[in-house]
């Protein structure tokens, strides 16, 4: 298991390279990505891209349910996405995004409400699905990692609010607003 790449890190904010074909190396790389994932704690990862273990190639992982399966993403494409956009995870629009590599920090992001995209699983073979809702809303995260842009950077281009957990005067924790 690798550890995961928090920011700042030049692999976290460059295009990761196309995976040339799918050998043992990748299988090795997609298992390795799994127990990390599995292993992530604090908070859940739901989503997992290679360069977030400092691999530099367009690999990315998704579950979108704890205890559900595990989907392995090569070469993912987005072919096409819907017009309506959405903030924050449909049925509970207050969510906040995060991210494993960017500790402690959340944010809310428009994304399309559904997208297709094409991809390779782990053992090659090629598809094509369309993911809506909260799988949008990963697939979307994911495939920005590839890209190198970090959700932190979606906030602020759509001119959104950064937070980070801190204690009240009841020792509870509460999100605040961080100042940039």
């Amino acid at each position: 298991m690798k550890p995961i790449v928090t920011t700042p890190n030049d692999v976290l904010i460059k295009p990761a390279q196309p995976v040339e074909r799918v050998d043992r190396k990748v299988k090795a790389i997609v298992e390795n990505m799994v127990k990390t994932l599995v292993a992530a704690d604090n908070p859940k990862g739901v989503g997992l891209a290679a360069p977030q273990i400092g691999i530099s190639l367009r690999i990315f992982l998704m579950r979108p349910d704890e205890d559900g399966p595990i989907y392995t993403c090569v070469n993912p494409s987005i072919v096409k996405k819907s017009k309506t956009m959405i903030r924050g995870i449909p049925g509970s629009e207050d969510r906040l995004e995060g991210c494993l590599s960017i500790p402690k920090v959340w944010g809310m992001v428009k994304r399309h409400k559904w997208v297709s995209l094409k991809f390779l699983d782990e053992t090659g073979i090629p598809h094509e699905n369309k993911f809506e809702g909260f799988e949008s809303i990963i697939v979307q995260h994911e495939i920005d990692h590839l890209d190198g842009i970090l959700f932190s950077r979606r906030v602020l281009e759509q001119k959104g609010t950064l937070y980070k957990p801190t204690l009240n005067e009841e020792g509870k924790e509460v999100l605040e607003p961080i100042e940039i």
